[in-house]
């Protein structure tokens, strides 16, 4: 998979000019999105389909600060897919290589009423694309 590509922001910043913790998780659900979406499942399409993914929970642990304009390197990865919970990896690089900030997401789905679905039985072809991407 492509990494997806943030480029910070001057607003992303605080007053001593270093990105704002609260950003780099904002980040993470720009390259989900960005991720699905190079698996041929944008959000727009899984909403047409009647799957909702909500955050149950996140991680992020920081290793080295960014500034304003610095660009920064996300690859998103599954870390656990049993059909029912999709836990994702993310690690941030910045332009020299060297990691910025580690980090995961745990994801449950749900129907447009907000019933748990049975992926491998409801939704087969995304089930499959999840877990060829777990085994990667």
């Amino acid at each position: 998979m492509t990494p997806y590509i943030h480029k910070v922001q001057y607003y992303e910043t605080d007053k001593m000019g270093i990105t704002h913790h609260s950003n780099y998780i904002r980040w993470m659900e720009e390259a989900r999105i960005a991720y699905l979406e190079q698996l041929g499942y944008p959000f727009a399409k899984l909403e047409e389909m009647g799957v909702a993914s909500p955050v149950l929970g996140v991680t992020c642990d920081y290793k080295k600060s960014t500034t304003f304009s610095d660009e920064v390197s996300i690859l998103v990865s599954v870390k656990e897919f049993k059909g029912v919970k999709l836990h994702l990896s993310y690690e941030m690089k910045n332009a020299a290589g060297d990691v910025v900030c580690v980090g995961t997401t745990s994801h449950a789905f749900f129907n447009l009423e907000g019933r748990p679905l049975r992926m491998k039985q409801e939704y087969p072809d995304l089930y499959e694309v999840l877990m060829g991407e777990l085994e990667k």
